[in-house]
């Protein structure tokens, strides 16, 4: 039987709590960040409908101690980095601002992955301008597109950093066999973004890999909890012992998992940013853990 945690009666909405992780050996970031993406308009297209609380959440990122902060260039497009800029430029030491190239936006939740080296170039360019940086801390292509060789989308890649425009880089939705062909071919891959989170683990494999291999592992929609957080399951009855909701727990299980974990989770509401960061204070027992596990 479960035994009943004992409460936190307080608890501090500060990222810091989830401990640091090393990107790349030289870029440490606490490992519970933002993700930037639900601070656009519906369907992740145009500007957000409260651009001031879009601005405000930023700002109590940091103040909440992010310093991790995942975008993109399609987020909106562009609109997302733009606000970034906007709400925390000049960026306070030791932010570490990712963004990722290699999808088109035709309209609201429209997505397709292009990632020619022309195009990629372009993406970068144009991030370095809205984001007003000579340099990307990190930069993660989307997709690895099928139909551009892999060769040409890793050679931009590497390109952009000879070039000191990128200093790390990252890929997406992608399996251990494509991390070790862009390592083969010389990138040095610091992070993974794949989609992960409670209801969904179709990518342990990849998890296991980036532990063992001191690769920072961003999920992506990492707050789903799916049909476990029903009445009287084991993540609702967990989460009501340590007087949290699901979603904290969700979040808190994520780091326990492993401690290559970034999770990024994104909301376009101060309220609801600062829930998320209590969630770096909660431990877990081995018991708990295990349950939401199994």
């Amino acid at each position: 039987m479960l035994q009943r945690t004992r409460v936190m009666t307080t608890r501090t909405a500060d990222a810091s709590a989830s401990g640091t992780f090393s990107l790349g050996h030289d870029l440490p970031v606490h490992r519970l960040g933002f993700g930037a993406m639900r601070i656009t308009g519906d369907g992740v297209w145009g500007p957000p409908k409260d651009r001031a609380e879009a601005i405000a959440v930023l700002r109590a990122a940091v103040e909440h101690g992010v310093n991790l902060i995942d975008t993109a260039e399609s987020y909106g497009p562009h609109v997302s980095e733009e606000l970034i800029a906007e709400a925390l430029h000049p960026y306070p030491q030791g932010l570490v601002i990712a963004t990722k190239g290699g999808f088109d936006r035709s309209g609201p939740g429209k997505w397709e992955a292009n990632a020619r080296p022309e195009r990629l170039r372009e993406e970068l360019e144009g991030s370095l301008r809205r984001l007003r940086v000579d340099r990307i801390d990190l930069w993660q292509l989307h997709r690895i597109d099928s139909k551009v060789p892999e060769d040409e989308q890793f050679g931009a890649m590497r390109e952009f950093q000879r070039e000191g425009k990128v200093r790390h880089v990252g890929l997406s939705e992608v399996n251990v066999e494509q991390i070790e062909r862009a390592r083969k071919f010389g990138l040095d891959v610091v992070s993974v973004q794949n989609r992960y989170n409670l209801a969904d683990r179709e990518w342990e494999d990849v998890v296991d890999y980036c532990e063992r291999e001191h690769i920072g592992f961003i999920p992506w929609y990492p707050l789903n909890t799916g049909k476990l957080a029903k009445p009287g399951d084991a993540l609702a009855e967990i989460a009501k012992a340590h007087d949290a909701t699901p979603a904290q727990i969700a979040l808190a299980w994520l780091l326990r998992r492993a401690k290559a974990m970034l999770p990024i989770p994104g909301t376009s509401r101060v309220k609801h940013l600062e829930e998320n960061m209590v969630a770096a204070s909660i431990e877990l027992s081995d018991e708990e853990f295990a349950r939401i596990s199994s």
